[in-house]
């Protein structure tokens, strides 16, 4: 996620197709909307009848005319039941339209997640989580906040000024219609100009904003790597300086809109000052009466009150445009691995896998795999061994379908994986990562993860098959023991236990173990491998390995080299063949031979 630029702010947005889009959402509660729409009409109906009733009241204390001064009994019982009408119809609104508007939020909300998880694994890696939780958090309150806008405060606005044009046409000379629009058009001129030139400190501030909670998030998220190298003042250095760039924006922001407020209560002031002598000469000349006077004097404050804070509202919806218009991108942005229109649901029928002259280039500068060839018989394990950087963690990516094959492909039992639905192929595997993150939940609720539907024993005896039962029951609160975020309160280990059984439940017929021992200790390592070779015996198993003392009973072992197998066989024909696997066996092996002297 890329933090806004002016372009971005000014131009290359779809504001127009993002608001209809925001309508489509009003389609589940289109009847909740209409009715809210006529409280809306009723209400603003009411709150100009307020000033043509004031006007009838205050003639009938000053005509000539009256013998006695009679209270105006019925002209008091309309103006309370005009304020009490304008005020029920506001609150019967704002009550209907609620489910709307929250509504519209929730479903927003649902969508981005959804479409979030159907992004390619790259968009993932690439993405900074910090600056994208909060972008989307802006985003998906915008929704709510335009809507809030044109029910709250565009269209009741634009109902009273109709309203009023009515009245004023009808009733009183155009000079008074001209003055009253007139001021209104030059007030929204002026507020146009000079939003659109205090724009850029908002959105610089919305940037910096941004890019603060994004250091934030990343050095709270590699808390231990900012403790092992002390480098907590540097951490806040980083967000200090970003911050220290917001502070200076928001000082502009704020000095250019109080130079803006200004500008609007000047416009506002003359313009009632002079729509109040054209009055006050109609009184003097009696084209007017003392009750016409107060009857303008109050729709002018009843107008200008509101278009006071839709200066403010009119700077929101800018803001908010662009905020909505982030997350309206996101859901624009094409998922990079996707089903075939045609694509068939997988049968697993024996679980052999292929990989069939595979070419793989994560950036087409720096190819990965280079014919890639090799078979997974049923119910056998084959291991890939190599340095780092050789690809073979790709070979498991390959195969989950994080990514689509360059050239060649991959076929389970026959079929194509990128001719099968990426749901049911991701069904049938079963995945040890070496880099196990948990769910800021429960041991318990991690576990059952692997599948929903099974029972408790189910799990237990998971965790059991992954020696990690013992454990668990050891802990105060057992299996209700929350691991905390990306489960950091366990150790690698314990991780890695976890993901195991999480895998065994899961009872896949393809396994992948991505270096899955790789945090144990030599003795809890050996008894898993038990369990390991017992699961595979039923299972076609891909093992991604380091240790090769972990795999010598693999029926085949692939040594991967700069993206080419080099070498395959058993671990006695490799050994025999004194190639790369037996230099890394040897180097392997005296490293024990060292650490155990140690």
């Amino acid at each position: 996620m890329h933090f806004r630029d002016n372009n971005e702010v000014h131009g290359n947005r779809q504001d127009w197709q993002n608001m209809r889009r925001v309508l489509g959402y009003l389609k589940a509660y289109k009847g909740r909307a209409l009715f809210a729409l006529i409280c809306l009409i009723l209400a603003k109906w009411a709150n100009v009848g307020i000033p043509l009733v004031l006007k009838e009241i205050v003639d009938t204390f000053t005509d000539p005319t009256a013998q006695a001064l009679v209270l105006p009994v019925s002209l008091l019982l309309a103006y309370g039941a005009f304020r009490l009408t304008s005020s029920l119809f506001n609150e019967l609104r704002d009550t209907v339209f609620a489910r709307v508007r929250f509504h519209a939020m929730r479903q927003l909300s649902n969508q981005v997640l959804a479409h979030l998880h159907q992004l390619s694994l790259r968009f993932h890696l690439e993405r900074k989580t910090g600056a994208i939780s909060r972008d989307l958090e802006r985003g998906t309150r915008s929704v709510g906040s335009i809507m809030n806008f044109m029910v709250f405060s565009i269209i009741p606005v634009a109902v009273e000024f109709l309203l009023v044009a009515v009245i004023l046409l009808s009733q009183y000379a155009l000079v008074f219609t001209l003055i009253t629009f007139g001021t209104i058009a030059i007030y929204v001129t002026f507020t146009l100009m000079v939003t659109e030139w205090r724009m850029d400190h908002r959105h610089a501030m919305n940037r910096y904003d941004s890019e603060s909670n994004t250091h934030a998030f990343d050095s709270l998220i590699n808390y231990e790597t900012v403790k092992y190298f002390t480098n907590e003042a540097l951490e806040l250095k980083r967000y200090d300086d970003t911050l220290k760039k917001w502070e200076n924006m928001a000082v502009k922001s704020q000095a250019t809109m109080s130079l803006l407020n200004f500008g609007q209560s000047a416009i506002i002031g003359i313009g009632v000052t002079i729509i109040m002598f054209f009055a006050a000469h109609g009184v003097i000349n009696n084209t007017m009466t003392i009750g016409d006077f107060v009857m303008m004097n109050a729709f002018m404050l009843q107008l200008f009150i509101p278009l006071n804070a839709l200066g403010i509202i009119y700077r929101q919806i800018k803001y908010t445009l662009a905020d909505m218009d982030l997350v309206f991108k996101l859901l624009r942005k094409q998922p990079e691995i996707v089903d075939h229109a045609d694509a068939n649901t997988l049968i697993i029928k024996k679980g052999q896998v292929d990989f069939k002259h595979v070419d793989f280039a994560y950036q087409t500068e720096r190819q990965i795999l280079s014919d890639i060839s090799f078979t997974i018989p049923e119910g056998e394990t084959v291991a890939v061994v190599g340095h780092s950087g050789a690809g073979k963690s790709t070979l498991s990516r390959l195969l989950f379908r994080f990514y689509d094959v360059t050239h060649g492909e991959i076929c389970i039992d026959g079929q194509n994986i990128q001719h099968v639905t990426q749901q049911s192929l991701r069904q049938q595997i079963g995945v040890v990562p070496q880099d196990t993150v948990l769910f800021n939940d429960t041991i318990y609720y991690n576990i059952l993860y692997g599948k929903l539907d099974a029972t408790r024993e189910e799990v237990m005896q998971a965790a059991k098959m992954a020696h990690i039962f013992d454990f668990i029951e050891s802990l105060p609160k057992a299996w209700d023991t929350v691991v905390g975020e990306r489960g950091l309160k366990l150790s690698g280990g314990e991780k890695q236990r976890v993901a195991i059984a999480r895998a065994i439940l899961k009872n896949p017929a393809i396994l992948v173990f991505d270096e899955a021992t790789s945090s144990l200790d030599s003795a809890t390592e050996q008894a898993i491998q038990k369990t390991l070779q017992k699961i595979a015996e039923t299972s076609t198993t891909l093992i991604i390995a380091h240790r090769l003392s972990t795999i010598i009973d693999a029926n085949t072992i692939l040594v991967l080299k700069e993206g080419r197998i080099i070498e395959q066989g058993t671990h006695k024909e490799l050994l025999a063949q004194r190639g790369d696997y037996w230099n890394m066996w040897e180097l392997q092996q005296e490293s024990e031979k060292l650490r155990t002297q140690d």
